[in-house]
């Protein structure tokens, strides 16, 4: 059985509207879903909470935590499973171009989820497994906890 579909002239003529004000009036807004952003680059990401702490800036030491998967879902790094976060020179070539692009302008305790296109994922070695190469999109979710000078 489905639910009438109420609208203003039945919710007039029924005395309902005074009750429909009322629940437009006390329901919580709609929140959208964040958009994501593209840069230039390629480098695609949302901000999916946002951060309260300084602005991450080139030159900095930055300290993040990651899980890296692959377009069909495959794990490649978990640091928040491992314990283990990521501390790196921003700008200074010792991550992937597109962690090194994405880090940079984030706000401490602030959460992106990224898609690195395969240009802005390359390194100087790969797995020897073959886990992934360098034609692959890696797909990553990052938190930033901290910023501090070199």
């Amino acid at each position: 059985m489905s639910m009438p579909i109420l609208n203003y002239t039945t919710c007039w003529k029924t005395r309902l509207f005074p009750l429909l004000l009322l629940s437009l009036a006390c329901s919580a807004p709609r929140q959208m879903p964040p958009a994501a952003i593209t840069t230039a680059s390629g480098l695609i990401y949302e901000i999916v909470m946002p951060g309260s702490g300084p602005i991450a800036q080139t030159g900095e030491m930055a300290l993040i935590h990651e899980t890296t998967r692959l377009g069909d879902g495959t794990l490649i790094v978990d640091t928040w499973a491992m314990n283990h976060p990521i501390r790196f020179l921003l700008g200074g070539k010792q991550v992937i171009d597109g962690v090194d692009e994405v880090v940079t302008g984030m706000r401490v305790g602030e959460r992106r989820k990224v898609v690195v296109p395969p240009h802005l994922s390359k390194r100087t070695s790969y797995p020897e497994n073959g886990a992934f190469g360098p034609q692959d999109t890696l797909h990553y979710d990052i938190t930033l906890l901290q910023t501090s000078k070199p």
